[in-house]
């Protein structure tokens, strides 16, 4: 923690925005990989006349240039300070950063982009070994991706491991690593069009939409209700900066509360959308079957009736 350059005075917008020189900007760098990887494997489509959809490049862009701001800028500073940075932190990380990244289909451009010769080709080797891979079906289970989602909230907080982990760099910034890969786990299979070892139903998706929204909810009414510091750690900084630790967990819980059911609405919509679209092609496409080859238990229905006509006559 000495290594970090505190605040001395309450943020402001545009200190949160500010550069400021980090210890360990691990996460900066992994979101500028990300981003020059993506845009070389876009352009070589692009370049060779393949097309591949600019929304999905933006989204993708987009989640990097979050990654990179909520972890590379002054913000990080504040998040050593106050636990109401801190959670904006790790809201973003877990449930703003990772939809725009899966939507970006990383794993489809991978598969379409990569050379299928010399280094590339061992790339896509492992590409398909890992689909094919019972860790990754592991990894991508909501049995996984639940248990996650409360230790990152109810488990990290209330059973105070928050406090050694947080007094120091590494425990921070490793805190943040694992809830960029929570948020990616979760994600993933409700999100993502890339060919995955486990599918989802669109009912299945939903209900995980529905539980993860319902776990940082509560969390952040407790955190509005509770009277005492759950993370002792915040509390000299945040007195320190003039502000009141219960009043700045309160923030912490509203920003859980509100801000936090965001992208989860936002994620429920579209999986409700795909839903929809998915069982209206179903349908147009069974009845254009229908049209051309018949409906064989409609068929079977009409023959039924016919023959009991006959008998009655």
């Amino acid at each position: 923690m000495t290594t970090v350059w505190i605040p001395d005075a309450p943020p402001t917008l545009a200190e949160f925005l500010t550069p400021a020189a980090l210890p360990a900007p691990v996460l900066p760098v992994v979101a500028g990989l990300l981003a020059a990887t993506y845009l070389a494997g876009a352009i070589r489509l692009w370049a060779r006349g393949r097309g591949w959809p600019v929304w999905r490049t933006i989204s993708f862009l987009l989640g990097c240039v979050a990654l990179a701001a909520v972890t590379g800028l002054a913000v990080e500073n504040y998040g050593y300070a106050l636990f109401s940075v801190f959670m904006f932190q790790q809201l973003t990380l877990m449930m703003a950063i990772p939809p725009l990244l899966v939507l970006g289909s990383p794993g489809t451009l991978l598969l379409r982009a990569t050379p299928h010769h010399g280094p590339g080709l061992l790339v896509l080797r492992a590409a398909h070994a890992g689909r094919r891979s019972r860790i990754a079906r592991w990894l991508l289970s909501p049995w996984l991706a639940v248990p996650l989602y409360l230790f990152a909230f109810y488990g990290l907080y209330l059973a105070n491991f928050a406090d050694p982990i947080l007094s120091t760099v590494t425990g921070h910034t490793l805190l943040e690593v694992g809830f960029l890969i929570a948020g990616m786990l979760f994600a993933l299979p409700v999100l993502s069009s890339d060919p995955l070892p486990v599918r989802m139903s669109h009912g299945g998706r939903a209900l995980d939409v529905f539980a993860e929204a319902a776990l940082h909810a509560f969390f952040g009414v407790f955190l509005m209700m509770a009277t005492s510091t759950l993370v002792q750690g915040f509390a000299d900084p945040t007195t320190t900066l003039g502000i009141d630790p219960i009043e700045d967990q309160r923030l912490a819980g509203g920003l859980a509360w509100s801000y936090g059911e965001a992208p989860t609405l936002l994620m429920l919509i579209y999986v409700m959308h795909r839903w929809f679209r998915d069982d209206t092609a179903k349908a147009v496409a069974a009845d254009r079957r229908a049209d051309a080859h018949g409906n064989p238990e409609l068929d079977a229905y009409n023959d039924y009736l016919t023959r009991l006509h006959q008998k009655d006559t």
